[in-house]
């Protein structure tokens, strides 16, 4: 179970550096059972903010409701990760070198769908950008499954090559 709890925290690896922050993060960590609640409940939420942007398509300047709760969705339930890992840990793991790119082009997604449903109120921008962000989301999430984004790859490059 102490195993569990460290790959899902993020501590699979041990660090050599133990410095302020390590000292800080340890001194203000939830229990691990408070960490899980805190977890699901924001993960729930993000959900549920992604069903409420699908309903609002329905409505009146609805691309922008959704483009709007699209994106809160995916923002909380990246920020659920931080319950798991802490806060100090996730960044450490977001900037990564495995995966800065992707957390770049994941933040930036946010932001221009944000930009193009409200500043520039231009609803297919804002749909392609969300499609942008659907797929940044899957190649960062997928940075934490060991040689996921290699069978992706391969899988891509086999269909195209045909």
């Amino acid at each position: 179970m102490d195993k569990l709890k460290r790959v899902l925290s993020g501590n699979d690896s041990p660090d050599e550096e133990s410095g302020i922050m390590d000292q800080f993060s340890d001194a203000t960590t939830f229990s691990w059972s408070t960490r899980i609640k805190g977890f699901i409940a924001c993960f729930v939420v993000g959900i549920a903010f992604s069903i409420l942007g699908s309903f609002a398509l329905f409505f009146h300047g609805g691309m922008r409701l959704f483009a709007a709760f699209y994106t809160l969705g995916n923002i909380t339930s990246l920020f659920s990760t931080l319950f798991l890992m802490g806060p100090f840990n996730q960044l450490k793991k977001m900037f990564a070198a495995t995966r800065a790119v992707a957390t770049c082009i994941v933040i930036t997604s946010f932001i221009l769908t944000l930009f193009a449903a409200f500043v520039l109120k231009y609803p297919v921008l804002a749909l392609l950008l969300i499609i942008v962000q659907s797929l940044a989301m899957t190649w960062y999430s997928l940075s934490y499954i060991p040689y996921a984004r290699d069978a992706v790859k391969k899988t891509l490059s086999t269909c195209i090559d045909v």
